[in-house]
């Protein structure tokens, strides 16, 4: 295993890391120029920008990943907005009259507790979620942040967050050592993945697996990473992948990265999970490996009269589609009964039951509805606006984490020492959908009536193209 500890060697100030390309994203992952489309309850106009990092082109499919992070800008100057303190956002205006930058309370309120209550107001406070979670969580990223731990602990403090529990490891598969996250852009995303994983679990370990460049064959070499060093110290926990790229023959040979078998490590609780994307409609791999949890992106609404929690809805950019190599096999016995081998009917807009369907579960993701990060290299303290499905792939993988049920790919009989494949996580996930009142008391079903009715697919009740089974709402069945 081939790992060392990065070492924080000091506070540098970046302009804007990457620069930004200033487009908007449509339904179906095309790009304009020019003006936005309208969000559909308030009719003002949304400017969704990518980082350059976050931009995806058909000749990296299967060579080169890319973030599924985005923001806005509140002040229109089509940057990040840097803040002294994650309250100054209230300065500018006007915000977006429907959706509100949400904080570790008001979102912890809203997965994990009662999103009515008036807790979920968001305020600037201390009062993120309660302690909880174990093991140990593995962000996969790109290079070095040579302030990612005094960053987390200055974030963690400010809103009252459990002290964290952290470890980077540089990977030295293909290069002596990873060169500085500023040199492909990703210091937002490893901010992003850092501090949502730790909001929603702050007792788990969070690790940092830094790989060499953004080439698929680093990614997975820092994934296969992520598994053993959870396994060999902690004996269980979650990955989280918040990259993604255009789908490619032969993606089914490495999906084997993503589940504990391909790495010796039978019996092991872990699970993977991995963003959508942001581009509208559509299959992205490792989203559509069946061997981990595809994550789906929601954008909340509020009450303009007192910012209560009105609702969920389907985040317009947020991936999800039918995979066009990924055929259904035993590892996704869960989507079986969705598409007529057992019972029931394929979800809406599947012309093909033979092949998997992402995503599986949803999370916040509108950077409308989305986070102040807090990083002195990156940004030089707080910025904001930020999501994406980048936010929802840590933030699904710290719920299920602080779950506590340890699930894996390999159902483990120590009697005989064999192994039965499939995907727990996922089992549990879709097993709720016939039910009667489980499925309803553990997700929040986002329908047409609960906002935008659509990203490039029609939504619908249950399962759909952009939020799967729906969103969290508690620990259980997660």
């Amino acid at each position: 295993m081939k790992w060392k500890l990065s070492i924080v060697v000091g506070v540098v100030l970046l302009a804007f890391e990457a620069m930004a390309q200033d487009v908007t994203r449509v339904p179906g992952g095309a790009h304009m120029n020019g003006t936005a489309p309208q969000a559909a309850s308030q009719g003002e106009h949304r400017q969704i920008i990518l980082p350059e990092s976050s931009i995806q082109r058909p000749e990296d499919a299967g060579v080169r990943m890319h973030t599924n992070i985005a923001f806005y800008s509140p002040d229109g100057s089509g940057k990040p907005v840097h803040l002294s303190s994650p309250a100054d956002i209230k300065n500018f205006a006007p915000l977006a009259t429907d959706e509100e930058e949400e904080t570790p309370q008001s979102l912890g309120c809203i997965y994990l507790s009662s999103p009515k209550s008036t807790g979920c107001i968001p305020t600037y406070g201390k009062g993120g979620p309660s302690k909880g979670g174990s093991g140990a969580i593995a962000l996969v990223d790109v290079g070095i942040d040579p302030t990612a731990a005094a960053d987390l602990a200055f974030y963690s403090k400010y809103w009252g967050l459990a002290k964290p529990k952290f470890t980077a490891i540089e990977m030295t598969n293909s290069c002596s050592a990873p060169p500085l996250c500023s040199a492909y852009g990703w210091c937002s995303e490893t901010t992003l993945d850092i501090e949502a994983a730790h909001i929603y679990a702050p007792d788990a370990a969070i690790i940092l697996v830094e790989a060499c460049s953004n080439s698929t064959g680093d990614l997975l070499a820092a994934e296969a990473e992520a598994f053993d060093y959870i396994a060999d110290n902690y004996g269980w926990g979650e990955t989280s992948n918040s990259w993604g790229g255009g789908e490619f023959s032969g993606e089914n040979d490495y999906d084997y990265y993503f589940f504990t078998a391909g790495e010796g490590l039978d019996g092991y609780g872990i699970t993977a999970f991995a963003s959508a994307g942001d581009s509208g409609c559509g299959a992205a791999w490792p989203s559509s490996n069946p061997w981990l949890t595809s994550a789906g992106g929601t954008s909340i609404y509020r009450n303009t009269s007192n910012q209560s929690f009105a609702s969920e809805g389907c985040w317009e950019y947020s991936g999800g589609g039918e995979s066009g190599q990924e055929a259904m096999s035993d590892a996704l016995d869960y989507q079986y009964p969705m598409c007529g081998n057992y019972s029931g009917a394929c979800p809406v807009n599947s012309s093909n039951a033979s092949y998997r369907l992402t995503p599986d579960m949803s999370f916040n993701a509108d950077p409308y509805s989305g986070l102040a990060l807090y990083s002195s290299y990156a940004f030089g303290g707080w910025s904001c606006c930020w999501g994406g499905t980048s936010e929802a792939s840590p933030s699904l993988a710290a719920i299920s984490n602080r779950a506590n049920n340890q699930l894996s790919s390999c159902w483990y009989n120590p009697w005989n020492g064999w192994c039965f494949y499939t995907n727990a996580e996922n089992n549990l996930l879709y097993s709720q959908l016939p039910t009667a009142s489980m499925y309803y008391a553990n997700f929040y079903d986002i329908t047409p009536s609960t906002g935008p009715n659509t990203n490039g697919c029609t939504v619908a009740s249950h399962w759909d193209f952009c939020t799967g089974v729906g969103s969290p709402r508690g620990t259980n069945g997660k």
